[in-house]
């Protein structure tokens, strides 16, 4: 394993990059392509307890942030792969701050996302509380375009991603798609003809049915990620594992997340199977984790990690993930993962078995990469951007 160190990122510190050693003229131009609904979120933290009807409830810390498919976008450029969204944004103030943090502070390509004149961007509230949150959204379907300019649009009660978008996306060595019972995505297909590999997500299959010939664009998939009660429920087991080795069936990897038991992997290919456990954290906001779980996971796949180094990457970056509030904006970056690794290493009694579990990370943090610990960055209004 190898990386490139640059001058500074987005952020003002060294740029890794974990390519580095595969990357060649031919290559295309973009290491990772998504596409979905990017939401402003406003999330509320540091709540004792649930909000009580007809009652106020004060929270002691509050962030804003761009979320939704904002959320894994930001991650994946985090962790220094070229990353290209194709989304929807409303021509409101909220829109043009979702699209300036996004492009100007983290550097995502959004040359194939559009600004929809009068349409106002979604919203979702987010209070955290003893570990758990709750979310209200509001929005609504983007107006259509002509057809090479038809912006992305999102997931749940708006239109699937991808229904005002053209079906040709731009080269890349990966995609992420959210699979969902039902509905094919055509740009799925033509990105896996171009050869780009697809990662595929799921969530709660609201039908009841959890059919997976209802997920057709799972064959072209190289992985699929649920978590344990999806994988269950998908393949009629009562074990995790043995829902992780019954998906291998249907798709090369299977990666089953196990929450606060970590997560168990599968690749038909190789005969592989691995299993990290979770990194115990002080959780703040579990906003994004499993975004940010996703994008660790094929940072490392597209990287041509081992198995078990993708799965325990993925699971670092998700733990470090939940100490900050938001989703886009509490995804770490390799100076958190710095900061962790040397952290770690300093702590007296510090088991060395758990150590060697994420002894790679030494070959890809680069000399002088050194923040304190732990990192907070999060702003808590949108208001303060332009001034600072």
């Amino acid at each position: 394993m190898s990386h490139s160190g640059t001058p500074a990122g987005a952020h003002g510190v060294p740029h890794v990059d974990p390519l580095a050693a595969l990357r060649t003229p031919g290559d295309p131009p973009w290491d990772v392509y998504l596409t979905g609904t990017v939401f402003l979120d406003i999330i509320f933290t540091g709540l004792d307890s649930a909000p009580v009807r007809g009652t106020e409830s004060w929270a002691r810390g509050m962030g804003s942030s761009p979320g939704g498919v904002a959320n894994m976008a930001t991650a994946l450029a985090r962790l220094g792969l070229r990353t290209s969204l194709a989304a929807a944004f409303g021509d409101d103030h909220y829109g043009e701050y979702c699209w300036d943090a996004l492009e100007r502070g983290e550097a995502i390509d959004l040359s194939a996302s559009r600004t929809v004149p009068g349409w106002h961007s979604p919203v979702t509230v987010s209070m955290a509380y003893e570990g758990e949150r709750t979310m209200v959204t509001h929005g609504h379907e983007p107006p259509p375009e002509e057809p090479s300019h038809r912006p992305a649009s999102s997931s749940g009660k708006l239109p699937p991603p991808g229904a005002h978008l053209s079906p040709r996306p731009p080269r890349a060595r990966g995609a992420v798609a959210s699979l969902a019972p039902g509905r094919s995505e055509r740009w799925i297909a033509h990105a896996a003809r171009q050869g780009t590999r697809i990662f595929g997500d799921v969530g709660w299959d609201d039908t009841g049915r959890w059919d997976l010939a209802a997920l057709p664009d799972l064959r072209h998939c190289e992985a699929f990620l649920p978590n344990a009660e999806e994988a269950m429920r998908y393949t009629g087991t009562d074990c995790p594992r043995a829902a992780a080795h019954a998906l291998t069936e249907h798709v090369p990897v299977a990666v089953v997340t196990l929450g606060s038991d970590g997560a168990y992997a599968v690749d038909r290919r190789t005969g592989e199977s691995a299993e990290v456990p979770a990194i115990a954290v002080e959780a703040l906001d579990p906003t994004g984790a499993g975004d940010v779980f996703v994008a660790g996971f094929v940072t490392g796949s597209l990287a041509g990690w081992p198995l078990a180094d993708r799965l325990g990457f993925a699971g670092l970056t998700a733990a470090l993930s939940v100490q900050e509030f938001g989703g886009s904006l509490s995804a770490p970056g390799w100076s958190e993962i710095a900061a962790w690794w040397r952290e770690v290493q300093s702590v007296e009694g510090q088991d060395p078995a758990a150590l060697s579990r994420y002894a790679f990370l030494a070959d890809l943090i680069p000399d002088g990469l050194v923040r304190p610990w732990p990192l907070r960055r999060a702003v808590p209004t949108i208001g303060f951007g332009r001034s600072a």
